[in-house]
């Protein structure tokens, strides 16, 4: 994988499921003036995308494995020593499993309270040295099922809660150290996820009703924006044209 290594001048952004969709559009929008750590699965996907930014590397791990020496903690083990600082962390990454209570396996509420907290808690922790010696910002990317939960979505919810209530710890407990951290809450946005989503729902995708990428890389942006003496809590984006389905 290529890697460019960052220019002195640059401020350093680390975003995680950086390969597609939110974390892809944040991780480009910040390319002009960051060094941009591009985080996913997949080295191939990680590579094509760290190639055509100009300041760049890889952080390639699976956020389902958090054991001890597992995917997640070696790849982290490599990158904490590479950087100085980080000046903002974007979790983007996530999985959205959906069923009812009643039909989901146990494996899927493992996998999403695993990828969607366990995983954003473990980076965190590792990169919180960094992120207090530049007086960093933290985006967790989480949902509206973070705010209001919905029916056959339980995990994905739980996890959202959860992701929600680990965001506001965070807050509290590093603002002595000059850490700044925000809850994103976008509705429904126009990605692969959404295609997925819908296609489980039976229905028949509209992209004119969900939220364009960029929207919610702005509501991002208000957040990375803001001045040292502010600090963005929580922004909840929704789109304007979606209704949601209602029984015939």
């Amino acid at each position: 994988m290529s890697e460019h290594r960052p220019q002195p001048s640059r401020p350093v952004a680390v975003v995680t499921g950086a390969t597609r969709g939110i974390g892809l559009a944040v991780a480009e929008d910040l390319a002009d003036t960051h060094h941009v750590v591009v985080g996913g699965r997949s080295a191939g996907s990680v590579a094509s995308v760290v190639d055509r930014l100009p300041s760049a590397e890889g952080l390639v791990a699976d956020l389902a494995d958090c054991s001890p020496g597992g995917s997640l903690e070696s790849a982290l083990e490599a990158l904490v020593p590479r950087l100085d600082r980080v000046d903002v962390l974007v979790h983007s990454a996530g999985v959205l499993r959906s069923g009812t209570v009643a039909d989901s396996p146990v494996s899927d509420w493992a996998e999403s309270l695993t990828v969607n907290v366990t995983a954003v808690a473990a980076v965190t922790r590792a990169l919180l040295p960094a992120l207090r010696r530049a007086h960093g910002l933290v985006i967790t990317v989480n949902s509206g099922s973070g705010l209001t939960a919905s029916p056959a979505s339980g995990a994905y919810c739980a996890s959202k809660f959860a992701l929600r209530a680990l965001t506001d710890s965070l807050r509290q407990e590093e603002r002595e150290h000059g850490v700044r951290v925000t809850s994103l809450h976008p509705g429904r946005v126009d990605t692969d996820m959404q295609h997925e989503l819908v296609a489980f729902e039976g229905a028949e995708y509209d992209a004119s009703a969900y939220l364009d990428v960029r929207s919610v890389v702005r509501a991002a942006r208000l957040a990375i924006d803001a001045g040292e003496d502010a600090s963005v809590d929580m922004v909840s984006v929704r789109p304007r044209g979606w209704r949601p389905r209602t029984s015939a």
